[in-house]
């Protein structure tokens, strides 16, 4: 899309703190992790357990998702996305003759939840790699159970910086918060033209937390000031005006929410209750339609930052999205569809690759994914166990959400550094 090719030109050009690594137009570098042939970051050391084997005419694989609780829209998308990725291994004639078994659990939108999950299809169900989760708090858990047990995880959508620097086996297919954080800081101050902003954090979350850590820094570093900080905790008191109240009095021209949707549209409904009336923006947990309603008229207009839109002419999105339409009669209604997609052809690409049959010999395999065509963009997986991406602002409609701008991936030096 010629919008997107000028302002990726234009970002990188103007980010001077920055320096270009990967996404569509910056090839990330070659090879990938310990056993992609560079030197592992640190914490990412090979597990030591003998892990699970695949036995039979079926490979499982796992899947851990929010089918029920707040985050359940992610999950229902992630979950289809896995699963027809899968259905397209299979028909396409599997690996070695072998056929894929998804197996799913559901983590209730709980990080206990999502520890147990994992331990069973670990445990009991053996299975040689897992998928998931969506939330950086469930995530961190269920990688842990992985990480002792030689499995690997392939994370859907979880940011936080932090995942992937608990051990080898430990990846994800989504962008992380030091990305997607200054990403964002960047977007407020050069296109935004903010230079005071306001943040509020849910101190419950560590995606919320980790998120506006990294934006802080990136706005200070870009040249703009942080008014000043407001906490809340989600799953309890929806009533955020006294926050609000005291975010007014400090007269930000700008507020940054690091929160998931189930929060911010309230918190937008409320700034305008209270006569805050400054652009409010965030990050991808903004990501469900849910938000259009909750918010009102206090969230129309307002900005955040995703993995990629349903309205992008990239044939891999296109195919996708027509795909997933014609299984489930619905398109992807998040982002995490096309992620959960994503991350499980991560697993199935390295598997088909090399041939694995025991989940040891796929963390290796895993590592060395390189330039696999993903709906949300070109993915190498790097020694640090992440995915180098672009990302996408977009606008909140009346109805829907609408593409503003592509950031190309890049690495965000810090002056603290």
């Amino acid at each position: 899309m010629s919008l997107f090719s000028a302002a990726m030109a234009l970002s990188l050009a103007a980010c001077s703190g920055c320096s270009g690594g990967g996404g569509t137009d910056n090839p990330a570098p070659s090879g990938g992790g310990a056993a992609g042939g560079t030197a592992a970051a640190p914490g990412r050391e090979l597990p030591t357990a003998e892990g699970n084997k695949a036995e039979g005419d079926t490979i499982k694989i796992g899947l851990i998702s929010s089918l029920s609780g707040d985050n359940q829209p992610w999950g229902e998308d992630s979950k289809n996305g896995a699963q027809l990725a899968v259905d397209e291994f299979n028909a396409a004639g599997g690996v070695n003759g072998k056929m894929i078994e998804l197996k799913v659990e559901d983590t209730a939108s709980k990080p206990e939840s999502g520890k147990s999950a994992t331990e069973k299809l670990v445990g009991e169900d053996k299975v040689l790699a897992v998928i998931g989760e969506v939330a950086s708090g469930i995530t961190i858990p269920a990688a842990q159970v992985c990480q002792e047990n030689s499995v690997p995880i392939v994370a859907v959508g979880a940011t936080r910086v932090d995942i992937t620097q608990k051990g080898g086996a430990i990846f994800r297919a989504c962008f992380t918060d030091n990305f997607q954080g200054a990403a964002m800081a960047k977007f407020a101050y050069e296109d935004l033209k903010l230079r005071n902003v306001a943040v509020m954090t849910d101190r419950k979350l560590p995606y919320s937390t980790g998120l506006s850590d990294v934006f802080k820094e990136a706005f200070e570093f870009f040249g703009g000031k942080i008014a000043t900080e407001e906490f809340y905790e989600s799953g309890g008191n929806m009533d955020f005006k006294a926050q609000l109240t005291n975010i007014k009095s400090k007269n930000p021209d700008g507020m940054f929410c690091s929160g998931y949707f189930t929060e911010v549209g309230p918190i937008a409904r409320q700034r305008e209750q209270v006569g805050l009336n400054v652009p409010m923006f965030g990050g991808d947990g903004w990501d469900s339609t849910q938000l259009i309603n909750s918010g009102g008229t206090g969230i129309q207009g307002q900005y955040f930052l995703n993995h990629y839109h349903n309205s992008e002419q990239r044939a891999e999105v296109q195919d996708f999205v027509k795909k997933f339409q014609a299984k489930y009669n619905h398109p992807p209604a998040t982002a995490m569809g096309a992620l959960g997609y994503d991350a499980t052809n991560v697993v199935l690409t390295a598997l088909k690759a090399s041939g694995a049959t025991d989940s040891k010999s796929l963390i290796t395999a895993i590592a060395g994914v390189k330039d696999m065509k993903g709906v949300s963009g070109s993915i190498t997986i790097g020694a640090d166990g992440n995915a180098q991406k672009p990302a996408l602002v977009l606008q909140v409609g009346k109805t829907e959400f609408k593409p503003v701008k592509q950031i190309p991936f890049f690495v965000f030096e810090s002056k603290k550094k």
